[in-house]
């Protein structure tokens, strides 16, 4: 968690933890045993081969959260104050941004085109209104502009660079809590577990695959994609043609026919669930309330918010076997999120299961999940992979 306060910076901690041989999109494609890692931008696809694979086992994840993105212009004052121009990035829980160091983070972009990442550490903070002074509805323009406590925050960002903010051409930098990430008893509470929580689980299950790859039946990847909390449709999301282009091109250097390998293929999309929250049962469905300590969570949707079918949800109950699991479904009167599996499954044709592990305060600046759940979602997704 400490490590990726980006998307950006996520996408590289996982290719860097898992250290395969990285492949660049514009070269020819390597097809040898072992691991591979595909970067692009806040998105990265790890993946193994095995000697003979028959079909694709997928996990899919996203590396972004929401937050407080940086306009390209951010820097001005007002009364004596340096501020910073945000736009909102996604659904953030706004309140919760409020009164507390915020880090600035994500990839900067020089006019020489090489790219680099950059975390400011405590940098920037949001004021609320004294209550003597009244109370009103946040306004996202008026409202939103945090104080720098580090001067104007683009000399900041390229003073961590070494370079001059003339240097910069572009960015994309988003707010993020500076506060590290906590374990208290069996409670995690930190920035950004919608859904490092799942990009992590995903990724020690395939460094657990990966160290029998002779053993695996079918080639297993991490698929962690950017801006599903906007969506999904950009070069870089689930909604892009990054997961498409390394089927297509596994499937010929495989001598493979590639709808016939998509359609011996499965995902598991994993994203953060919800678990009943103590103060607020009456938002569940009185037959379905994950809560925290329980186990991964199957989520179901009739409406298609969640791509989990009858044969999917089997596929992942013959996966988790022996290990405590949940099912979700949406109370009929509280709208349904989404995640990255309906758009895989509609893109692709992959049968896809929405799974996860419950969270209480979900888009908040920070989210709070149980040890023990990550622990299962861990085993569930090694298992997926390897039986």
């Amino acid at each position: 968690m400490v490590a990726s306060p980006s998307a950006f910076h996520a996408a590289h901690e996982v290719a860097r933890h898992l250290g395969f041989p990285r492949q660049l999109e514009q070269d020819n494609f390597d097809a040898s045993v072992g691991g591979h890692t595909i970067i692009r931008g806040g998105a990265v696809v790890s993946y193994v081969i095995p000697p003979n694979p028959r079909g694709v086992r997928i996990i899919g994840a996203h590396t972004d959260s929401p937050g407080l993105m940086l306009k390209p212009r951010p820097d001005y004052q007002a009364f004596g104050f340096d501020q910073v121009g945000v736009e909102v990035y996604g659904g953030p829980i706004l309140e919760s941004f409020f009164d507390r160091e915020l880090t600035v983070a994500g990839r900067v972009v020089l006019l020489d085109g090489t790219e680099h990442l950059v975390s400011t550490g405590p940098a920037l903070r949001l004021a609320n209104l004294a209550i003597h002074l009244g109370r009103e509805d946040i306004d996202r323009q008026a409202h939103l502009s945090p104080i720098s406590l580090v001067g104007p925050i683009m000399e900041a960002v390229a003073g961590e660079l070494g370079v001059e903010v003339t240097d910069i051409a572009g960015h994309e930098l988003i707010t993020v809590d500076a506060q590290p990430a906590a374990i208290t008893g069996d409670v995690v509470t930190s920035a950004r577990l919608d859904n490092l929580s799942s990009v992590f689980a995903g990724m020690i299950a395939l460094e657990r695959a990966a160290r029998d790859v002779g053993e695996l039946d079918d080639v297993v990847v991490l698929a962690a994609f950017n801006h599903e909390e906007v969506g999904s449709a950009s070069a870089q999301g689930a909604a892009g043609s990054l997961l498409e282009d390394l089927l297509y091109r596994l499937a010929g250097a495989l001598g493979k026919d590639p709808r016939q390998l998509i359609a011996a293929s499965s995902c598991v999309s994993a994203d953060a669930a919800h678990s009943i929250h103590p103060n607020y049962p009456h938002k569940h469905d009185p037959q379905h309330r994950p809560v925290l300590g329980a186990g991964p969570v199957t989520k179901v949707n009739a409406n298609q918010r969640y791509a989990s079918d009858a044969a999917t949800i089997a596929l992942w109950e013959r996966a988790s076997a022996g290990i405590d699991h949940q099912v979700f479904v949406s109370n009929n009167s509280v709208r349904c999120g989404s995640t990255i599996g309906p758009i895989t499954a509609t893109r692709l044709g992959i049968p896809t299961v929405d799974v996860g592990v419950p969270l209480l305060s979900m888009h908040s600046a920070r989210e709070m999940m149980s040890l023990r759940d990550e622990i299962s979602l861990i085993d569930a997704l090694e298992a997926y992979l390897t039986s």
